[in-house]
This record gives structure tokens, sequence and C-alpha cells, in this order.
């Protein structure tokens, strides 16, 4: 898959030349960069202003991994899942990129302030994470299309929909 000008696969297949690629072992935690949802947020994340960046529900941690490959830093990736946690660093060394991960839950426990937040996840954690941090960007994705949403607090930026699911960029009001 290419998303945000980054190839993303597995470690088994060799990334076209000269492309920069972000390598996932589809295993044991979410995210192999193939979803739709995953895709958007790549190449949305790609178009905006670098500085700090929050994975808030880093999964394997494709997206950490792009957000530094994109040139984000530094990059914090969050999951309360310790399995989670454990393959996104494994995916953080396997592409050699520095990534502070930690387990944190992210409706729950304090989370770093950040230039940009990204949180690939369903969207009613999506509507209730977004009051709680504190970042001047956030794109968004884990929802359909076709789903109603409400950003109290953030203006609509720009949309993108992919298979029939939709990311989203929002700026803090």
């Amino acid at each position: 898959m290419s998303a945000g000008g980054l190839w993303i696969g597995p470690p088994w297949i060799p990334p076209p030349a000269g492309e920069v690629a972000v390598v996932v072992d589809p295993g044991r935690a979410f995210g192999t960069g193939a979803h739709a949802t995953t895709r958007a947020c790549i190449e949305l994340l790609a178009g905006v202003e670098r500085g700090s960046a929050l994975d808030a529900g880093c999964g394997s941690g494709v997206v950490a991994v792009a957000a530094a490959r994109l040139g984000f830093v530094p990059v914090v990736a969050v999951d309360s899942d310790a399995v989670a946690v454990a393959v996104a660093g494994e995916t953080a060394r396997a592409n050699g990129v520095d990534l502070d991960i930690r387990r944190l839950d992210v409706l729950c426990d304090e989370l770093p302030e950040t230039d940009v937040v990204v949180a690939n996840i369903e969207l009613g954690v999506v509507q209730s994470l977004l009051p709680l941090v504190r970042a001047r960007i956030a794109v968004t994705s884990g929802y359909l299309a076709s789903e109603a949403m409400s950003f109290p607090g953030w203006a609509h930026v720009r949309r993108l929909e992919l298979d029939g699911w939709a990311a989203d960029v929002l700026a803090a009001m």
C-alpha cells in the first residue's frame, strides 16, 4: 500500500526502489496499514505542518512510524493494550525510528501535549478523546463516512473518504 508518499508493507515484500518504507508485521496487534482508515490518516497527516505527534490508540504502531518517517518529532505512541505497546516497539525498531511508546488509556490517563494528535479509533472514542487532548491539530478516523459526527471545540479543515470510511483534519478553536 502507499499513503502519504510512504510505502507500507510487510517485511517479506521489498519496497519499490526509492520509496520511503514503513514495514509492519501483520501479527499480534491491530493495524497493518492496509485498512482505509489507516491509509486516510497517513495521507492527511502528510499534509499537516510538522511538529510533535501523538498516536492515540497506536495498535501496531504503523501510524506512529509513518509520522516519524514524515518528519514529526517527537512522536509519542500510546495504547491501553500491553500487546499493542510491545508490538509498536517492535515496529519502531524494525523501521529504525525513535518513538516514545507508553501504555496509557486515552480516555482515563493524562496524555502529553502535542502539536498533532492522530486518533484512528471508533467514533465514540474519538468524540470522547478530543475534549481531553492538548493539541492544535487532530487527524481522526475509524468511522464511516455516513456517520453523523460532532466535534465541539474543533473546526473542520479537511475530509478524506476511502472505501466508505472517513478521516478528518480538525483545528482546535
